[in-house]
């Protein structure tokens, strides 16, 4: 039996031991500006630029699309949007079901839920906390009826269209695994990428793992452009839809509005891009400062007999968005003990999502049995993650 105090108190004694006791409080991710970020919105407001068409706009979606190793980027509002369009073009709407992790940003679900489709929960593998390819493949072998070229949810009757991986804290997912369960059953994979700006699967950058993908860039993420997200693809068909439907349908014509189906007003206002180019030219700086941090959390705990910081799996290259503590089974009923000991020594820490079929909202949703996820929603607790307290690790306390 774990006494619960005292691990809470050398989990705070070690963070204290390489980050330095706080002055104040500690946030669990900042958004940090140290480059032209307030040259370029100057420049928006001298030239009189700021809504959602100007040269920034094109810049970001440009360079946006780069870092994604994609040929086109659409910016958006905010990753929200960004998933549900992507969900709509992909082909997703009322009545059908959508596969995602319970564990996830609740962004995931109600895009899908924005659109009159249905979420359907399926569980995740430990090493990557992203949707396992063995569950998805065995829960559809167990639910799935193939007809009219289509698979069905024999449970719902409703038509199975589509799967959302989501790399949680920057971790990439099994994509070659759910990509190959995917090609057999005949769904869309739409990349729900928000958290994993800079990450490699292999070689290749998170946002080009699939045929589209959708991005945040709120001001807790990795970088920020206050409000925003985008849509990167290597389809150009994909790309014009996409950046048609959020201009509001309009078509193009000199002086005439004319729209020709329901479109949304999504687009990214060039303040925000310009917040985005400037933060983008600072992104693979931010990427080593996480990785340092990353690597000194790892050290700190290594061989810790109630705990493991989560590291990226093997094969892959992380961006570190977010730290996480997982505790040992064993250790499990320590975790309110410790958020409460971390947070009130000035340490912001908090616990994953709650998964999202245990919400009143989503509690009748579709699923599989999620023995993985309810085992880990337990354990897992995120502490302070900046990129700017690398700066402390030189000079612990």
């Amino acid at each position: 039996m774990t006494n619960q105090t005292a691990l809470a108190g050398d989990i705070k004694d070690r963070l204290y031991h390489f980050l330095g006791a706080p002055e104040g409080f500690v946030p669990l991710h900042e958004p940090e500006f140290r480059g032209e970020e307030e040259a370029l919105v100057t420049d928006c407001i001298r030239s009189g630029w700021v809504s959602s068409v100007g040269q920034y706009v094109d810049r970001f979606e440009t360079d946006i699309a780069k870092v994604c190793g994609t040929r086109y980027g659409v910016a958006v509002v905010n990753g929200t949007a960004a998933l549900e369009v992507s969900l709509r073009i992909m082909g997703v709407g009322p009545g059908d079901e959508v596969l995602m992790p319970s564990l996830t940003f609740i962004a995931t679900a109600n895009a899908t839920s924005h659109l009159g489709a249905v979420p359907h929960f399926v569980d995740i593998e430990e090493r990557t906390l992203g949707i396992s390819p063995k569950a998805l493949k065995a829960h559809l072998e167990k639910i799935g009826e193939r007809r009219d070229g289509s698979v069905y949810n024999r449970e719902t009757g409703r038509r199975l269209a589509a799967v959302v991986p989501m790399h949680v804290f920057g971790h990439p997912v099994d994509m070659n695994g759910l990509n190959a369960v995917a090609a057999e059953f005949g769904l869309q994979v739409i990349e729900d990428a928000a958290e994993a700006l800079g990450s490699l699967y292999g070689d290749k950058p998170c946002g080009g793992l699939a045929p589209i993908a959708a991005l945040s860039f709120n001001g807790n993420k990795i970088l920020t452009t206050g409000g925003g997200g985008a849509i990167v693809t290597n389809d150009e068909t994909l790309a014009r839809r996409a950046k048609h439907l959020t201009t509001t349908a309009k078509q193009p014509h000199a002086w005439a509005f004319r729209h020709d189906e329901i479109g949304y007003n999504y687009r990214m206002p060039n303040l925000n891009a310009a917040l985005g180019v400037a933060q983008l030219a600072q992104l693979d700086t931010r990427l080593a400062q996480k990785r340092q941090l990353a690597q000194a959390y790892l050290e700190a705990f290594s061989g810790h007999p109630d705990l493991q910081v989560l590291a990226e799996p093997e094969g892959a290259r992380s961006n570190y968005w977010l730290n996480a503590l997982v505790l040992a089974p064993h250790a499990a009923a320590a975790r309110d003990t410790i958020l409460e000991t971390l947070n009130g020594a000035g340490l912001m820490a908090r616990p994953v999502w709650e998964p999202l079929h245990t919400l009143p909202i989503y509690a009748d949703a579709p699923r599989a049995d999620l023995p993985v996820t309810m085992d880990l929603a337990a354990r897992i607790i995120n502490v302070p993650s900046s990129a700017h307290l690398v700066g402390a690790l030189a000079c612990p306390a």
